[in-house]
């Protein structure tokens, strides 16, 4: 079984993929409440697939440990954490990279 959702963590500040991210997935219940769906850590490569073959359509999150992953590193970071909430309204696939540094960060949708 293939995951529908994918993400690539990427560290600026060293310019190499950033491995042994936690990452959790989550989606938004109608009221005030999340509910995880998955969890993992970024690979040597910093790629995760995550989640079941295919999310339900509606508002879902990705949380991402950057502080923990940082502090192994033995690096300082204003993010202690950096959440990514996205939509999911058809089937097709969805990857969301992240390009971190200890003081930015970025996201897109990708392919």
């Amino acid at each position: 079984m293939t995951s529908q959702l994918t993400t690539h963590v990427l560290d600026a500040s060293t310019g190499f993929p950033a491995s042994g991210v936690a990452v959790v997935l989550s989606k938004m219940g109608d009221e005030p409440r999340i509910v995880q769906i998955a969890s993992g850590e970024t690979d040597l490569d910093g790629r995760l697939s995550l989640g079941p073959e295919f999310l339900d359509h509606g508002t879902h999150v990705l949380s991402f440990a950057t502080g923990a992953y940082y502090a192994g590193l033995g690096v300082d970071t204003f993010y202690p954490s950096v959440t990514v909430t996205f939509r999911v309204t058809d089937d097709t696939h969805l990857h969301v990279p992240l390009l971190l540094s200890p003081f930015s960060y970025s996201t897109y949708r990708g392919s």
